[in-house]
């Protein structure tokens, strides 16, 4: 039998599928180079035929810096003033200032292993890191960007690169500081960085490379303007008020908070992406949803970080779309980014299955199938098992204790909320399986590189 991203068809049969409509019994899931070429519901098994108890669609993973992996855990020592993202963010300045091409990968490579074994199938990498130390740049100004889609590669997990331009150190056009060196641009560097970054990806299936400028404080409206063209066609991905004085901060340059601000100035559509949009009035919050632009959420890095919590209920109810990601990385896991999703709104609301879309609605399941869809939509792809997608799917052990003699959107709701990734059998990615008893089948070598890397950058 081929492995899935060549040659002859083959088929994969589930007891339980999830597909768009809903759970289907005894699936044949046809095969053929990486692509789905048929869905079969109500099939009998075919002798020698591989067969599977559970399977989900593979989620996509909207958000991730994969270089951040490798600190992990490091910025968890309270400081002699109150700790904030902003002085999480000088931790992050100095573990990066030391950090080669071939760290970058060995770090990347493990996060993707992670993310895979985590039923993530797809990332949007968010990639800032460009230049040499010292912010020398490299003859080829997309080195950076082929190291993590090298890690990509080596891992199997789908890409959508989003190159970073980063200019400036704050609202204003402020000068770049000395820790942000590596990370800038003006434009006509980052155009020679997209460039480069698209001759990179063609070497990985369904690659997609979209624009992202870093944040309202680290471009200026000129540069904002001057990547429209650039921007066409591609998904367009920004950080925005993720942290309450990055909204004052935005209030003192402009008179506008920042949602606003972009709203009035851009034009946001559904190609945009909105990562974290914390801090939002009402009236932001209507704006946003009625733009089309996905909400970009990162439950585990947000609660790390003391970031707050998303709008995510007047936000549904105006038509607002979301997806997840692991941002930095600190923890990775699916189904944990959709539990502490809900969770903060139960915490927040003091109510129960807040996300479920209506009376006897599965609180697991709208919050997959939402994730899902708007999580594909704002990395440029389509999510779910379907004819003619990748074959991204996830393969859950019906026999785990949280699982057993579960049908229906109760398998989803316990994946979720009861037993999370330890459920995950298999995975595949394009058709290849690459997790088996969730294991990735490189996950050793990945650990070696990794560990190699850590010793010299820790020391």
């Amino acid at each position: 039998m081929s492995d899935g991203s060549g040659g002859a068809p083959r088929s994969l049969f589930f007891e339980h599928c999830l597909l768009a409509d809903g759970w289907a019994r005894n699936v044949r899931v046809r095969l053929e180079n990486g692509l789905i070429a048929a869905v079969e519901p109500g099939a009998e098994p075919l002798a020698g035929e591989e067969r599977h108890a559970c399977a989900l669609p593979g989620m996509p993973n909207l958000h991730s810096h994969a270089f951040q992996r490798g600190m992990a855990g490091l910025a968890e020592r309270r400081g002699p003033s109150n700790d904030s993202f902003w002085t999480w963010r000088e931790i992050m300045y100095r573990f990066v200032d030391r950090m080669s091409p071939d760290d970058v990968r060995a770090i990347a490579a493990m996060a993707y292993v992670e993310m895979l074994e985590g039923g993530f199938t797809r990332v949007g990498e968010f990639h800032y890191l460009h230049h040499d130390l010292g912010g020398r740049p490299f003859a080829d100004p997309a080195e950076m960007s082929g190291a993590v889609l090298g890690a990509a590669a080596e891992a199997g997990i789908g890409m959508t690169l989003l190159p970073v331009l980063y200019t400036y150190a704050g609202f204003g056009a402020q000068p770049p500081q000395p820790g942000q060196a590596r990370f800038i641009n003006d434009i006509d560097g980052y155009a020679r960085l997209l460039e480069g970054a698209e001759a990179h990806a063609r070497g990985l299936p369904d690659a997609v490379v979209g624009v992202a400028p870093h944040s309202l404080r680290a471009v200026s409206p000129e540069q904002l303007r001057a990547l429209a063209p650039l921007a066409k066609g591609r998904p367009v991905h920004i950080h925005i008020a993720e942290q309450v004085k990055e909204v004052e901060d935005c209030l003192t340059w402009s008179g506008q908070r920042p949602v606003e601000w972009l709203l009035d100035n851009a034009e946001v559509d559904g190609r945009w992406c909105l990562v974290h949009a914390t801090h939002m009035t009402d009236a932001e919050t209507l704006g946003m949803a009625r733009s089309g632009a996905i909400a970009g959420l990162c439950p585990i890095t947000e609660a790390n970080l003391g970031d707050g919590l998303f709008p995510v209920e007047a936000f549904l109810q105006a038509g607002g779309r979301y997806g997840v990601g692991s941002d930095s990385n600190v923890l990775i896991d699916a189904s944990e980014e959709l539990r502490l999703l809900e969770y903060g709104q139960r915490l927040t609301r003091r109510a129960r299955n807040v996300m479920a879309r209506g009376s006897g609605r599965s609180t697991g399941a709208d919050l997959y199938a939402e994730a899902l869809e708007g999580g594909a939509a704002a990395l440029g792809v389509e999510g779910g098992i379907r004819v003619g997608l990748p074959a991204d799917i996830v393969s859950l052990g019906l026999d785990h204790p949280a699982l057993v003699h579960r049908e229906g959107d109760a398998i989803t709701d316990s994946f979720v909320f009861a037993a999370g990734r330890s459920a995950i059998d298999c995975v595949w990615r394009h058709g290849d399986k690459l997790v088996s008893g969730g294991r990735h089948r490189s996950r050793d070598r990945a650990v070696r590189d990794y560990t190699r890397v850590l010793e010299r950058l820790i020391a």
